[in-house]
């Protein structure tokens, strides 16, 4: 599987996320080197703060596969995810996640960290960070440049 070509659609999810003046996530669901779903932040558009782009992402795959489980599934997503899609994440038996940047309070980290890693039922969840420097900067420019001025 190619992570760099699903990043890559990814963050296309982001730049409408970010075009739309919503955080800019964006998230991709592949099985089988099928793209299930493509989704992006939708929380001010639809003033809800259930609709991340990880949660729209898993239920509109949910659909296309007729089943709340999208075992050997792997998540692209922009942005570490929060403990909230994290939980979604783990439910939906999603067995990997690769992102690009980390989520910067360690605490959320850790807490993530507990949930997609815990021994119960389901399987842990691999996590796997990609190098966001092998991108052409024109690829994440909105993304380096949104959480600089937000962090700064």
């Amino acid at each position: 599987m190619d992570d760099y070509k699903y990043m890559l659609l990814a963050l296309n999810e982001a730049k409408k996320a970010y075009d739309n003046n919503e955080v800019p996530v964006g998230a991709v669901i592949v099985k089988n080197d099928k793209v299930l779903s493509r989704a992006y932040n939708r929380k001010e558009q639809l003033k809800c703060s259930l609709e991340h782009a990880e949660l729209i992402a898993i239920k509109e795959a949910c659909g296309k596969v007729d089943n709340w489980r999208l075992i050997d599934s792997t998540l692209y997503v922009t942005l570490e995810p929060c403990p909230m899609c994290a939980s979604a994440i783990k439910q939906s038996r999603i067995n990997r996640i690769v992102y690009l940047l980390d989520n910067k309070n360690e605490n959320i980290q850790r807490i993530v960290n507990e949930i997609l890693f815990l021994e119960d039922a389901n399987q842990p969840v691999e996590k796997v960070k990609l190098d966001i420097n092998k991108f052409a900067p024109e690829d994440v420019k909105i993304l380096s440049s949104f959480f600089k001025k937000i962090r700064n």
